[in-house]
């Protein structure tokens, strides 16, 4: 029985509530005994006339009480329910419940085990047997029948996994299980995303004759996945999909991290209306690039939001060959000098030991490059071009320089000449024989400079280097394509630089010399960034160690990624990844990285084709029964009720007690007070340790007093909002951590104050953040803060909406608005923007502005009105300290950290040096409010003129 939001377990008994008339009735004739006085000469009078006297009627405040004591018993035993749930109705002989536990259940798992611990106290009510089967568990894991006590520590006992589900393998055992039990509610409790062979599964389940089903999906499929990253030229590209249904627009932050977990960039994922895919891209230096390991969605507390990063996301290895040795005596004349010199910053070097191609060219092969560089190598050995050509079309990037030798190695005459194109099949276009210099055969009259460079090839967007030009270079004959095959060329149309696809890899040919001799490009800036865009288009073909012994050997688990998103250890059900499983994430290869310290492999959740598509409901024969993921928020009150009832009975006991005149008789004879109130505590007590908590008012004894001063705290206004909340004392914290590292001052914990009834006196600067939901603070609460201003205390007022027009200029954010009908109740001093001369910008650093998440907002403080600064102080001349400060900066979101004690929210923009300034912002204000203006005093002039440099 149910009147929301009361409901009661046995509401026959509240036809007891009819017989309160009757009792009603009874109290009313049987008043209690009247207080008797002895009075000597009424006996005399007594003994003539005899009358018996009653009382006419019980007192109305004494039977109203006795009734409402009659009907909170009454109440009680019908068993009342606060916030009642409504009980699933499952038939049949038992209980199948299906719960999955992959990755993208791990958000709200709590409520799939609130909800799943309803229903298995609903079927143990009804004493039936419950089969308890998780889709990301082993096969051979224990699904039951179990008891209701059994299968809830089943429950408690399983955790969400970071892999897909396999609903086809547990559905099969879970229909065969129910083989012997026709009949079964089956209870789906679904992640809310579509697996594969879903409808053959569901058909596999329901077959066997449910009694009905309890199908389970949540509101709204909330998980963003990573699907794809890619180390690009111009910057780190990532891809991120959400499941289609969710019209409005979406605004995430990723975030880079390396391989100690700091995280050294950021990038803004945007999902437009109705978008499903949304990319980014983290425009930061190669170099820093190279250093990520794993990329994570800020927010997202799953293992689908994490992408961990291998050698295929890292710096490229080079091989270097000429057939000429390097001349000790004149190092600038190597052929690989420039190159070197040019590559040494991104990426890493390997030479062979000898200058001999049958040696040289394998030994670089064995060492894995993602790109190898020949300066001026004409003919091959046949057995070292034929693995170099498997190499390349395996997917490696061959860069090759002209010289002499390539000039002159008779290509047009078939030496390494392919079969079928009638061209050596290493280079991207068919070469004249010979070169073409200034001055020679084929002259030129001036030296040539070099265009454009195409937008389509891999240097589009560099400046051409105009002060680069070209006097000797080897030609390429005409053919249809040479201008699709054309990266660079010269100011007459000659190409400079040529490339083409060779299988999956790629082939480039510089067309001069890498040396200053042809022409002045390598000793150019363009030089490295063309070399550089080049390196970026090759692939990482493994780590050093990583030969063709260990390509088909299993690599062991190294760090795998949890199913919260967190890298933690491999556990003991992981194992090593061999080439078989490396294309599919299960129990015993969860996501993660594999391999060691020396290389890793990592093998990711998602694939860069995946999608998050919404799971259907089966078409079923029997009774549907849609339930939604909650929490049990019900609260039994027979307790609160029977206390209350004892209450009362307390009161009435002592009304009795007062109306007979046994109070008054032993008030006067001071015998038996403390049996009095004793018995009082004796009914009290029941009504405290049943009852609901309530806030304790009470005012802080001496010891907390007295620990409350002894340590200074940071404290913070508790505004009600709970995010809000948390995100001022997470900033609280970190700035406490950054005090401890940078000043003596070793403050203790933040604190969360009440302003209407906290004592605000112990805390030097208060911490409130304005939140347009909060509700809004009370006459005596805006007293009490006055009153804590006035007395030398300081409010730092954040709006956190980066108003940055000025305060008090017709400002109409909701925050401001709620920061003025703030200000509207106090006695507030004139403001100003701190002044570049203000105590608060050198108390510890010297800081020209206060930002905190966003620097578009000045600081408020007191407007000095009387102050001055003459013969050029460091600062100005002024009394007392600011009782208020005001941004709208967000301050605590810059200061706020985690567990781990990293950033728990991005600066706006992404700039690491913004939440640098932004904790010496909180050192200096916490400075100036402890040791208020103490550097106007002139006698600091001189040590402050020193350290200035004055």
């Amino acid at each position: 029985m149910s009147w929301l939001p009361l409901s009661f377990g046995t509401p026959i008994v509240l036809f007891g509530l009819l017989a309160l008339p009757v009792i009603w009735w009874l109290l009313r004739f049987t008043p209690p005994k009247p207080q008797t006085e002895l009075f000597p000469p009424l006996k005399i009078l007594a003994r003539v006339l005899k009358r018996e006297e009653t009382p006419q009627q019980s007192p109305w405040w004494l039977t109203l009480l006795r009734l409402l004591m009659a009907a909170l018993v009454i109440m009680a035993l019908a068993e009342p329910v606060l916030n009642p749930r409504e009980k699933v109705t499952t038939g049949g002989e038992a209980l199948a419940l299906v719960i999955d536990n992959g990755w993208a259940s791990a958000p709200d798992w709590d409520k799939r085990v609130a909800t799943a611990r309803r229903l298995i106290a609903d079927a143990g009510a009804s004493d039936l047997p419950v089969i308890v089967a998780f889709t990301a568990e082993k096969s051979n894991a224990d699904i039951g029948p179990f008891d209701a006590n059994a299968a809830l520590d089943r429950l408690r006992a399983t955790a969400p996994r970071p892999i897909p589900t396999d609903r086809q393998a547990v559905y099969a055992r879970v229909a065969e299980t129910l083989g012997s039990m026709p009949g079964a509610s089956i209870a789906v409790l679904s992640d809310g995303l579509e697996a594969p062979g879903d409808d053959e599964a569901f058909r596999t389940l329901l077959e066997r004759g449910a009694a009905n089903l309890v199908w389970a999906t949540p509101e709204r499929i909330a998980p963003v996945a990573l699907t794809a990253s890619e180390n690009e030229v111009d910057g780190f590209s990532l891809t991120a999909i959400r499941a289609p249904g969710n019209p409005a627009p979406s605004r995430l932050m990723v975030g880079a991290f390396d391989d100690k977990g700091r995280r050294i960039a950021d990038a803004a994922l945007t999902f437009g209306t109705g978008e499903n895919e949304a990319t980014a891209t983290m425009a930061v230096p190669f170099e820093l690039r190279n250093d990520f390991a794993s990329i994570a969605i800020d927010g997202e507390r799953h293992a689908g939001a994490v992408r961990v990063l291998d050698e295929g996301s890292k710096r490229r290895r080079v091989g270097l060959i000429s057939q000429s040795e390097a001349d000790q005596a004149q190092p600038l004349l190597s052929p690989l000098y420039y190159i070197r010199r040019a590559l040494s910053p991104f990426a890493d070097l390997i030479e062979p030991s000898n200058p001999d191609l049958a040696e040289a060219i394998p030994q670089i092969l064995e060492q894995k490059p993602a790109m190898i560089v020949m300066s001026d190598v004409g003919t091959m050995p046949e057995q070292a071009r034929l693995k170099l050509t498997e190499w390349v079309e395996g997917g490696g990037t061959l860069v090759r320089f002209a010289g002499p030798r390539l000039a002159n190695a008779g290509i047009g005459a078939g030496a390494g000449v392919g079969p079928d194109t009638g061209t050596d099949d290493l280079l991207p276009v068919r070469l004249r024989s010979g070169e073409r210099s200034f001055g020679g055969a084929l002259s030129w009259t001036t030296p040539q400079p070099v265009t454009e460079f195409p937008a389509s090839g891999p240097f589009a967007g560099l400046t051409p280097p105009r002060e680069v030009t070209v006097t000797r270079q080897v030609l390429a004959e005409p053919s249809p394509d040479i201008v699709d095959r054309t990266w660079a060329s010269l100011a007459d149309g000659t190409p400079l630089v040529t490339g083409a696809k060779r299988g999956k890899g790629t082939i480039a040919l510089f067309h001069i010399a890498p040396t200053a001799t042809w022409s002045n490009l390598p000793i150019s800036g363009s030089f490295v960034e063309m070399l550089q865009r080049v390196v970026q288009l090759s692939r990482n073909q493994g780590s050093i160690e990583t030969t063709a012994d260990t390509m088909a050997a299993a690599l062991a688990p190294y760090r795998m990624i949890a199913a919260d998103g967190a890298l933690v250890p491999p556990s003991p059900e992981a194992r090593p990844l061999t080439p078989a499983t490396r294309n599919a994430v299960t129990m015993e290869n969860p996501p993660g990285l594999y391999g060691s310290e020396a290389g890793v492999l990592a093998h990711n959740l998602l694939s860069s084709d995946s999608t998050l598509t919404p799971i259907r409901r089966p078409q079923a024969q029997v009774p549907v029964t849609d339930i939604d993921y909650a929490f049990d928020e019900s609260s039994p009150l027979k307790g609160p009720f029977i206390a209350a009832a004892l209450a009362l009975m307390a009161l009435d006991t002592l009304a009795v007690f007062w109306m007979g005149g046994a109070m008054a008789r032993r008030a006067r004879s001071g015998r038996n007070a403390a049996a009095a109130a004793s018995m009082l505590v004796l009914f009290a007590l029941p009504v405290l340790l049943a009852g609901n908590a309530f806030a304790d008012d009470a005012r802080p004894d001496d010891a907390m007093s007295i620990d409350a001063i002894s340590t200074t705290r940071l404290a913070y206004v508790i505004t009600g909002v709970s995010s809000v909340d948390a995100i001022s004392r997470a900033g609280m914290q970190g700035l406490s951590r950054f005090l401890v590292e940078k000043t003596a001052l070793e403050p203790g914990e933040p604190a969360g104050v009440d302003i209407a009834k906290d004592e605000l006196a112990f805390y030097p600067l208060i911490y409130w953040p304005i939140d347009p939901a909060a509700p809004m603070p009370d006459e005596d609460a805006i007293a009490r803060i006055d009153a804590y201003m006035r007395q030398g205390g300081t409010v730092l007022f954040d709006t956190r909406d980066e108003y940055s027009s000025g305060f008090g200029e017709g400002a109409t954010s909701p925050a401001t608005q709620r920061l003025r009908d703030i200000l509207g109740n106090l006695n507030v001093p004139p403001l100003e923007p701190v002044p570049a001369d203000h105590v608060l910008t050198k108390s510890f650093y010297m800081l020209p502005e206060f930002p905190g998440r966003f620097n578009g907002s000045p600081m408020w403080v007191e407007a000095s009105l009387d102050a001055s600064n003459i013969d050029n102080r460091p600062v100005r001349t002024g009394d007392g300290v600011s009782p208020i400060l005001i941004t709208a900066n967000d301050l605590a979101g810059a200061w706020a950290i985690d567990a781990d004690g990293g950033p728990l929210l991005p600066t706006v923009p992404p700039d690491p040096m913004q939440r640098v300034h932004a904790l010496r912002g909180g050192v200096n204000i916490m400075m100036y409010m402890l040791t208020g203006n103490y550097k106007s005093d002139q006698v600091h002039v001189p040590i402050l003129l020193e350290r200035l440099g004055q």
